[in-house]
């Protein structure tokens, strides 16, 4: 595909740097012994981290309960989450990390780092974090002053 001199949409740019991240962030992974983990753990892990009802899972997913619960099942098998009682519902059953789950987490915090290392080498710390203050400040004007979670797209 051709060059073209007009600015790319940023939207397209963002979807570029997603990509990049995801795919370098799993072939670390994969390189440090995490063989079992699908990009979509990372949703999960990430609202786990706070205790999360399958259902309020199932709509941050904007998937069906059914699927979020198969994707739970695979995650508990893996260790990784564990569906245990709500403090304030016993009948209520809330989705946490277990100490395997928040070891992944940690990983993937550290990996991140990682790569965005390798971005402020290029562009060097001071304008890496004025992309990240400026999405940041977008988001946060957007979204009622809150950062909107981060989920997938299907």
């Amino acid at each position: 595909m051709p060059e073209t001199r007009t600015a790319l949409p940023l939207a397209r740019l963002m979807a570029m740097s997603f990509r990049y991240f995801i795919d370098s962030l799993h072939r670390e992974l994969k390189a440090q012994g995490w063989h079992d983990v699908r990009p979509v753990y990372g949703f999960v892990l990430l609202a786990a981290r706070c205790g999360i009802t399958a259902q309020n899972l199932a709509e941050l997913m904007g998937m069906s309960k059914q699927a979020a619960a198969k994707i739970v099942h695979a995650m508990e098998a893996s260790d990784y989450v564990v569906r245990a009682p709500r403090n304030d519902d016993a009948r209520a059953k809330e989705i946490r990390l277990t100490a395997r789950g928040e070891q992944l987490l940690a990983a993937v915090e550290t990996i991140y780092r990682d790569i965005e290392g390798g971005w402020a080498d290029v562009l060097g710390q001071d304008q890496l974090e004025q992309v990240r203050t400026a999405l940041t400040t977008a988001l946060r004007a957007t979204n009622d002053g809150e950062l909107p979670a981060v989920r997938p797209t299907w």
